[in-house]
């Protein structure tokens, strides 16, 4: 997992939870970095895990929570450093349909050893996208917060609604239909 998800999920827990949160999680992990981050270098996705798992423990708030909010925080992260990506798009439905054809693309150009998860377009018109999400990591929390976001950057809305088509979450579907 790339180093800038770490660097940007330490500097959420820092504004939302304290300092002391942060080396509370770290220190309860058993961590191969030591919790030393770049946003360049490559590290385990079970840090990431543990370090999720202890905050949850700390905070009373379930990954899944937790992993909306670190969305919501990772999607500023994207328009402010890369404005132009997000302005190619003219509606939300047409920038997430484009994920894994065109952004997903584009990360690989700056990061090419980044695992991604796929998206597969099952359905599309102007005002409803189904997607198929599939990964290992079963993230889809972090990928229905980018994608609440995305709509509020064109500022829309939807309703979108996940269906678990693995019982693990390694592969989801997602309904979303534009208000």
């Amino acid at each position: 997992m790339k180093g800038i998800i770490f660097t940007e999920f330490l500097d959420l827990v820092e504004d939302k939870f304290g300092m002391e949160m942060v080396d509370k999680i770290i220190s309860s992990s058993t961590l191969e970095s030591n919790g030393i981050y770049t946003a360049v270098g490559t590290y385990r996705f079970s840090e990431m895990l543990q370090l999720l798992k202890h905050l949850s423990e700390n905070t009373g708030i379930s990954i899944d929570d937790l992993l909306l909010t670190y969305a919501e925080h990772f999607f500023s992260v994207l328009e402010d450093s890369y404005p132009g990506l997000l302005a190619t798009y003219k509606d939300p439905i047409d920038m997430l349909s484009s994920i894994e054809n065109h952004i997903h693309v584009e990360v690989r150009k700056i990061y090419p050893d980044a695992e991604l998860p796929t998206f597969e377009v099952v359905e599309k018109s102007d005002k409803h996208l189904i997607m198929d999400y599939k990964s290992s990591r079963a993230m889809h929390h972090f990928g229905l917060g980018l994608m609440n976001k995305t709509f509020e950057h064109f500022n829309g809305s939807a309703t979108i609604a996940l269906e678990k088509i693995k019982e693990d979450g390694t592969e989801v579907r997602f309904i979303i239909h534009q208000n």
